[in-house]
């Protein structure tokens, strides 16, 4: 994989720094492939995640949000004694799993669902009032003031 240099925009940037350790830490990962899952965009501010979890209840599952990192684990109970499958082919993989997303920020879970094996979780941008754009009233201002030299 090629690796970019930052370096020259810690130079002639103040205040994106978070930017730039996150894009570095970012290339550092490994890609996580267990289990597979889609994030579309659903509207101008909304956003989903679908994650596979086959064979995952909803008791298996947890989801976490925290500042602006989302958190999903999912883990099977261990199975007793009394109840051991024996397994002649396994496809279903029931790996305990944890997925970690970056969210950007005022992004929120609004919601979660689990249906047909799938994970959905719904996300918007829900930005303060303080952060929306407004139009400025321009009041009418003072006359202008003739020249009224004397020649």
């Amino acid at each position: 994989m090629q690796t970019i240099d930052f370096s020259p925009f810690y130079r002639s940037t103040v205040g994106f720094d978070r930017l730039f350790n996150r894009l570095d830490s970012l290339g550092a990962q490994e890609t996580k492939t267990y289990p597979p899952y889609n994030i579309e965009r659903t509207g101008e501010d909304a956003y989903r995640i679908s994650i596979a979890v086959a064979g995952f209840s909803n008791g298996d599952i947890a989801i976490e949000t925290k500042e602006n990192s989302l958190v999903v684990k999912g883990a099977k109970p261990t199975e007793t004694g009394d109840t051991k499958r024996e397994f002649l082919h396994r496809g279903i993989a029931e790996r305990a799993f944890e997925l970690r997303f970056q969210l950007a920020d005022y992004v929120e879970v609004q919601g979660a669902s689990l249906e047909n094996g799938l994970l959905h979780l719904e996300l918007k941008r829900e930005l303060p009032e303080s952060k929306k754009p407004r139009t400025i009233q321009i009041n009418g201002g003072t006359p202008a003031i003739e020249d009224q030299s004397v020649n």
